[in-house]
């Protein structure tokens, strides 16, 4: 009992640790907007008055959240698939990743919002062309880190593995991705907020539905306070994607953060 009393004090202090700092902005936001008489600027309590009313009594967190969430997940989840297989291929190969380098550089200067046009062109203004564009910038980061990770593995491993017959399966699986899963991890993270801005960016030009479209559509007719509601959305959501996302990796990575800190305190 007092074991489980005292992690629960201890997690409290770490969530007051790690949120001092947001919630002292939004006091100082509070009080200095309190008597805000401003169009443009309106008041903290009038947008959160606003939100609660718009997003989660009138339902825009089904009407428009969860479309954006839906993108997201999708565009994230083939980045994720496709930034580890490339990244695999271009570790394990370095004179194909040295060929292709030129081709994958150009293509990584790209910002996906600056693919827009194009990708109205042959998508239209559809689910394709947005899951395409939030897969497209945020595979970059994983693939790149997928490479790292794969070619720090100690080059003796390639030969025992070749000695033991082990099979390509399974060097996938249980050597070279737990290997790399640090590196893929922290790419995914960036890959992650990427996306998000991307998903943004197409929902103002996309058909109707979406945090970026409700935000456009509120800015466009002069709804000044909606569109303060929707910002706020976004940025809880994206908030939320990021716990959630960081919980996600240390469970995975116990492991290794286990290693880690063991390695530290060895050296310490």
């Amino acid at each position: 009992m007092k074991t489980s009393f005292s992690a629960r004090k201890r997690w409290g202090r770490s969530l007051l640790w790690h949120l001092w700092l947001p919630i002292a902005l939004v006091v100082l936001w509070w009080v200095l907007s309190s008597e805000s008489g401003s169009v443009y600027f309106p008041a903290l309590q009038r947008i959160l008055a606003e939100t609660w009313e718009i997003w989660v009594v009138a339902g825009g967190v089904v009407s428009d959240l969860w479309p954006s969430f839906v993108r997201l997940a999708v565009g994230f989840a083939i980045a994720v698939v496709v930034g580890i297989a490339l990244g695999t291929i271009f570790g394990l190969m370095p004179r194909t990743e040295k060929a292709f380098r030129p081709l994958t550089d150009a293509f990584r200067a790209v910002p996906g919002a600056a693919l827009l046009p194009i990708a109205l062109m042959f998508f239209g203004t559809g689910e394709t062309m947005k899951i395409f564009l939030i897969a497209f910038a945020s595979m970059w980061p994983i693939m790149l880190n997928t490479i790292d990770g794969v070619r720090a593995l100690h080059p003796t491993m390639g030969k025992v593995m070749a000695t033991f017959h082990i099979s390509g399966f399974d060097r996938f699986t249980k050597v070279f991705m737990p290997a790399a899963a640090p590196q893929v991890f922290a790419g995914s993270r960036v890959a992650l907020a990427i996306g998000v801005a991307v998903m943004v960016v197409v929902e103002m030009f996309g058909t109707p539905g979406g945090v970026g479209y409700y935000i456009r559509h509120a800015q466009a007719n002069f709804q000044v306070l909606e569109m303060w509601t929707g910002m706020v959305v976004l940025g809880l959501f994206g908030y939320a994607l990021n716990a959630l996302f960081r919980l996600l990796e240390k469970r995975v990575l116990n492991w290794h953060h286990a290693m880690v800190a063991h390695t530290q305190g060895a050296s310490a």
